[in-house]
């Protein structure tokens, strides 16, 4: 319950749910259940883990990636403010911690599932405190979750598989509402009241710990306060002093749905020393905790009391409408993981789409810039800087001289009668740190130093005093008083003045120090284009630091060098092919011997 003591109102959300940690069969199972209800569109917006960048599943028969954050902060700030329901199957020494992150920066977050069992009970009760005070409903720990027919199934509640769902008949809403401390006895409970014609309102397994958040008297006011509801099936079982707050609130009148209940444990009376049943809570240290002394304390209150399992069936539809539970929903045919999955083309329906278009309709809305700016960034891109930025260095960067490493080792391969393939791939082979791998390292290097707002006399010394090179930083023939042509040109026409130069001016900054020390350690071609880019990607595409981050790590920027220079490469490739000068060899006095 929330600070003015509300109960939290089950049907009243649109789920919208977070995974904290990985598990594929209660995930899949989530999915499937929201497919078969007949939702438009998955309902997982994302999973907290890390490792993997996304995680594959289906939605009915169609294969589905879920992307993956490595913490709740770095999920995109539209998704995070929309998030209604957690899903925890973290490891119990962490869900403290990670659930109490949800709860304080979901802003919208109504309910939350924590699997874990074995949870410490002083992590339980500080997420029980911070709960009630901000209206959240909290099923665990040890709960299989919360099920809303027709809306949610959040946790392993109704099955794991496809069949289970089926055959459990949750598919639909009915009016009775199924409250259990027990996981697998919350499953009994929907398959009894389905199996028997009537349908389930909401259930909920409140965890088997001793410390579950939500307690019995939680979920009958939330059953109380539900329109849907109409009876209340419980399963209690001996320990704790739960059952007499029911009785507290039946008789007060908070509670006023017909309830029906089964205590387990009575067997435990046979025994001379009270014997601790598969939950933690489940022992009766006193006679007040026996199940015997809480069903005469529910039964006092007008709560049917049933004393044989096999007999709940038929208590539950008296007086109702029972009917058929074979329930219409979306089915589910054979399906498979495919091979590869590929965010940038395929076919649909037997034509080609590249970027989620068809590609003579891409081909026709792009230039060459914008195409390949576009694919390498994986979506369509329409800010014209950029793309005029894209036009420019693929042009500036498609050649710089016969003598580069690359063009040298292209040229060595062609006139020894390599093919074209091999004669390009031994020059791009050539790419790395000390030729055109420069701007991924300098990218690096900038978006390091100027979102840790780094003294650049001290960054460069963090690299000087490893012997280290600073990438983006040097050449051999220009200096700082004979600068690189193609460097001023760039800053001219791309310096983002309006929206700021975040990475250009903190790679000027370090330039300011190292030329200071060697006037041919300038900004560079590769550390300048790093540098722009940077900022434009972030002003105009408006990237966050983890997105920026990500970028370097795939190696966006040595993708944009390699691009461009291919063409170069195969100039120098295809001339030499044509003067066909034969097989390239050193003379003696190129080569210097020393014994």
């Amino acid at each position: 319950m929330n600070e003015q003591n509300e109960p939290f109102r089950i049907h009243d959300f649109e789920p919208s749910i977070l995974s904290l940690g990985s598990h594929p069969g209660i995930i899949q199972s989530m999915l499937d259940y929201s497919y078969c209800v007949g939702q438009k569109a998955p309902n997982i917006v994302g999973i907290i883990g890390s490792g993997r960048k996304q995680e594959r599943y289906f939605w009915g028969e169609k294969e589905i990636v879920i992307r993956v954050y490595k913490t709740i902060g770095r999920i995109p700030k539209e998704i995070r403010e929309n998030v209604t329901a957690v899903l925890n199957v973290q490891s119990a020494r962490r869900v403290k911690q990670s659930s109490l992150e949800a709860i304080e920066v979901l802003p919208k977050l109504k309910v939350l599932n924590i699997f874990a069992e074995q949870v410490p009970e002083n992590h339980s009760l500080d997420i029980a405190e911070k709960a009630h005070t901000k209206g959240i409903l909290v099923a665990g720990p040890a709960s299989v979750g919360v099920l809303i027919p027709g809306a949610l199934k959040l946790g392993a509640i109704g099955g794991t598989r496809y069949p289970q769902l089926v055959s459990a008949k949750i598919f639909q809403p009915g009016n009775t509402a199924v409250i259990s401390t027990s996981g697998g006895m919350v499953n009994e409970l929907i398959h009894t009241v389905t199996g028997n014609g009537l349908g389930v309102s909401f259930a909920i397994a409140l965890g088997g710990d001793r410390y579950p958040v939500a307690s019995p008297s939680d979920a009958f006011l939330i059953a109380e306060s539900d329109h849907a509801t109409q009876q209340i099936v419980y399963f209690g079982e001996l320990g704790g002093e739960d059952e007499y707050q029911l009785a507290e609130l039946i008789k007060t009148g908070k509670v006023t749905k017909r309830v029906i209940a089964y205590i387990a444990g009575t067997v435990a009376e046979l025994f001379d020393e009270p014997p601790q049943f598969g939950h933690a809570k489940a022992m009766a240290s006193t006679q007040n905790e026996t199940a015997k002394a809480k069903k005469e304390a529910l039964r006092s209150v007008g709560v049917q009391i049933i004393d044989v399992f096999a007999d709940l069936g038929q208590e539950i539809i008296k007086n109702q409408e029972v009917r058929n539970m074979d329930q219409e929903h979306n089915e589910i045919g054979d399906r498979h993981k495919s091979l590869i999955i590929s965010h940038i083309s395929g076919d649909v329906d037997g034509d080609v789409h590249v970027l989620n278009k068809d590609l003579l309709a891409l081909v026709e809305g792009n230039s060459l810039a914008s195409l390949y700016i576009s694919l390498l960034l994986g979506t369509q891109i329409t800010s014209q800087k950029l793309i005029d930025f894209m036009d420019y260095i693929l042009r500036l960067l498609s050649d710089h001289g016969p003598y580069t490493a690359g063009a040298v080792n292209t040229i060595v391969s062609a006139r020894a009668g390599k093919d074209l393939a091999s004669s390009l791939t031994s020059g791009i082979l050539t790419i790395g740190p000390r030729f055109g791998g420069a701007v991924n390292g300098a990218a690096d290097a900038w978006l390091r130093g100027a979102s840790e707002q780094a003294d650049a006399k001290e960054f460069v010394s963090s690299f000087t005093s490893n012997g280290g090179i600073i990438p983006g930083i040097g050449h051999k023939k220009y200096r700082i008083d004979t600068p690189d042509p193609r460097v001023s040109v760039l800053i001219a026409k791309f310096s983002n003045n309006e929206n700021g130069d975040t990475y250009l001016n903190f790679a000027k900054s370090v330039e300011a120090v190292t030329t200071g020390k060697k006037g041919n350690l300038i900004l560079n071609v590769d550390g300048t284009i790093a540098a722009v880019l940077l900022d434009l990607i972030e002003s105009e595409l408006h990237y966050n630091h983890e997105q920026l981050q990500e970028l370097i790590d795939i190696e966006f920027f040595n993708a944009i060098f390699i691009l461009s220079r291919s063409a170069g490469l195969i100039a120098h490739y295809l001339d030499q092919r044509r003067n066909d000068e034969g097989l390239l060899r050193l003379s003696d006095n190129e080569i210097t011997y020393i014994p």
